[in-house]
């Protein structure tokens, strides 16, 4: 397994998020302006792209958010979103992060919870999905 970072949304990354977001969940909101400034990480599996996520400086200074994680069915349960994450904390943190500010499908939050994130705030809704807030710090 292997990432690049991409500082555009690249086409793999479209392709991972309409199939798992916007075909699988039923979000139709997928892409918004966000998609244009943050940073883009592709995971690879023999050259074929597999998983995604994203990026980007938060309101506070030092604090990022990740979001937009995505990995293909067939590949579930292979440990990639835990790649994934582990990665773009590594890029957060080499770009001066303190903070890693996320927010998860409620029935994600367990798999950030073994990532080392904790939940704060109230539950709320994202196109009529239950989400929470969640932190770490580096």
């Amino acid at each position: 397994m292997d990432f690049k970072v991409y500082n555009a949304l690249p086409a793999e990354a479209v392709k991972i998020r309409e199939t798992v977001f916007v075909q699988e969940q039923g979000f139709y909101e997928e892409f918004d302006t966000t998609d244009q400034s943050a940073s883009h990480l592709v995971c690879y599996e023999q050259n074929l792209p597999i998983g995604t996520c994203r990026y980007f400086k938060g309101k506070e200074d030092g604090h990022y958010m990740v979001g937009r994680i995505a990995v293909l069915k067939q590949y579930r349960g292979k440990q990639i979103g835990s790649f994934l994450l582990n990665a773009a904390e590594q890029e957060i943190e080499k770009a001066g992060g303190k903070r890693i500010l996320l927010h998860s499908q409620e029935q994600a939050k367990e798999f950030y919870k073994k990532q080392g994130y904790q939940e704060y705030g109230e539950t709320d809704s994202e196109q009529g999905c239950p989400h929470i807030w969640m932190y770490k710090n580096l």
